[in-house]
């Protein structure tokens, strides 16, 4: 049995016991359990559930592991000979969680 979640926008497929790399939530402690109820598709072993958009009734509980922050990424912009180059970094903060139950 799996579901396709959104979480803050972006769509994740998520399996009982499965661990997900979503992008921050702020209002979450580790240890902290949090329900998702934006599940957009639900499949049992038998038969497939399609939202429209969401599925009424179906939601996730996941339990958060951690915080932490990704790899740097780079971004650098250059225009052919004028001289003009900058460099520029980032870290992607993310929330690591575990999906402890998906209710159909």
């Amino acid at each position: 049995m799996y579901a396709i979640v959104e979480i803050k926008g972006f769509q994740f497929r998520a399996e009982k016991n499965a661990t997900l790399r979503v992008p921050l939530l702020n209002t979450a402690e580790p240890g902290q359990e949090i329900e998702f109820d934006r599940v957009l598709l639900v499949r049992n072993e038998e038969d497939i559930v399609v939202g429209t958009p969401v599925v009424e009734g179906a939601a996730i509980v996941a339990e958060v592991i951690d915080h932490g922050k990704g790899k740097k990424k780079i971004i650098f912009h250059k225009k052919r000979r004028k001289g003009y180059r900058v460099k520029k970094g980032y870290r992607e903060q993310f929330t690591d969680i575990r999906i402890k139950d998906i209710r159909a």
